[in-house]
C-alpha cells in the first residue's frame, strides 16, 4: 500500500515551492469538505495533500471602490454571518448559509467550492452576477481570470498543477442594486441544491425600469452559468408578469439538467420559471430599499 504523504505550510511561500515541485501529485486542502469525500469514494487519489489553513495571508477580506476580494481561506460561515459581506453580496452570503450544517461552513472555503467546480456548488451562481475573477499565484508569477472562464467542466477548472487560488474579486452591489439567492432542495441547507438560482438587479432612477439584470443558475447544466438570454428580457422593463413569464421561459430554453438521484431533469427545469419570480422579486424589493 503506498502511503499518501502530507505536508502543512504556513505560508504562501511554502505553498508554492511545494507546488513548483510536486505539483502533479499534490492535492492542496483547506477544510477538507469535498476533498476527503472524495478521496474516501475513489473519485481522487493524490500521490500527496498539501494543507493550506494556516496561511494567515489567505484569511482576508478587502473593501476598494466598489470591489471586495475575498481571500482563499474565508469560509462560508464567516461569509454568511460576516456583516460587510452580508451588506455589499447579500447573495454570497445567503448561499453560503445554505451549504452543509454549521459543522461544514465552519471549516469549508467559499474559494474550496469555486474550485471544485461542482455543477451544484451554491457560491458560483452569486459570484458570477457579481463579476467574480480569480486570482491565481504560482511561484513564477500571478493571474487572475475570470470565473466564467475559470470554469470549464464538472470539476475542472483552468487552475494549473503548480498554481494556488489566492484570493476572489468580486463588483459589490452599488446604487439601487438588490440581490438574492434561492435554493430548491428536500431542506433549505445541508442538502446539495437541486436548482440554486441568483438575481441581481439594479433598478433606475425612476424606480421602475430596470437598468441591469444578472440572473445565474447551479444544478441544470455541467457548470453554473449566467442565463444572458433572460437577463436581456428584464433590461429596460418594469418587470411585469408577461415580462418575468417570458424570463422565465427563457431561462428553462437555457437549461441542461440531468436525471439523478436526487431529481428529474424534467422536475429541476419545471421550478425554474417560479424560483426565478421569486428571486425577481425579493431582489427588486431590496433594490428599491436601496434607492430610498
Amino acid at each position: 500500500m503506498v502511503t499518501m504523504r502530507f505536508q502543512s505550510v504556513d505560508t504562501l511561500e511554502e505553498a508554492l515551492d511545494a507546488l513548483a515541485q510536486t505539483g502533479d501529485e499534490t492535492q492542496i486542502i483547506a477544510g477538507g469538505t469535498d476533498v476527503m469525500v472524495q478521496h474516501q469514494r475513489g473519485e481522487i487519489d493524490p500521490e500527496a495533500l498539501l494543507h493550506i489553513e494556516r496561511i494567515e495571508e489567505l484569511k482576508n477580506v478587502e473593501a476598494d471602490n466598489g470591489h471586495l476580494t475575498v481571500g482563499a481561506l474565508i469560509t462560508h460561515r464567516y461569509a454568511a454571518t460576516d456583516e460587510v459581506i452580508r451588506q455589499q453580496l447579500p447573495a454570497l452570503s445567503e448561499a453560503s448559509a445554505t451549504v452543509g450544517g454549521w459543522q461544514t461552513q465552519e471549516v469549508g472555503t467559499i474559494v474550496g467550492n469555486v474550485v471544485n467546480a461542482s455543477p451544484a456548488a451554491d457560491s458560483i451562481p452569486p459570484l458570477l452576477n457579481a463579476g467574480c475573477v480569480v486570482h491565481l499565484s504560482s511561484s513564477s508569477g500571478h493571474r487572475k481570470e475570470a470565473l466564467s472562464e475559470f470554469l470549464i467542466g464538472r470539476r475542472r477548472t483552468t487552475r494549473r498543477p503548480e498554481e494556488i487560488v489566492t484570493a476572489i474579486e468580486v463588483e459589490t452591489v452599488g446604487p439601487r442594486t438588490g440581490e438574492s439567492y434561492i435554493k430548491v432542495g428536500p431542506r433549505s441547507a445541508m442538502e446539495v441544491a437541486l436548482v440554486g438560482l441568483a438575481v441581481r438587479l439594479t433598478i433606475a432612477p425612476d424606480r421602475q425600469t430596470v437598468e441591469d439584470a444578472r440572473i445565474a443558475v447551479c444544478s441544470v447544466a455541467p457548470i453554473p452559468y449566467r442565463a444572458e438570454e433572460a437577463e436581456l428580457i428584464l433590461i429596460n422593463s418594469n418587470l411585469s408578469d408577461e415580462t418575468v413569464v417570458a424570463a422565465g421561459q427563457a431561462l428553462e430554453q437555457s437549461a441542461n439538467p440531468i436525471d439523478d438521484a436526487r431529481a428529474t431533469a424534467a422536475y429541476r427545469r419545471r421550478v425554474l420559471a417560479p424560483l426565478l419570480r421569486r428571486a425577481v422579486n425579493q431582489a427588486r424589493s431590496r433594490a428599491l430599499e436601496a434607492s430610498a
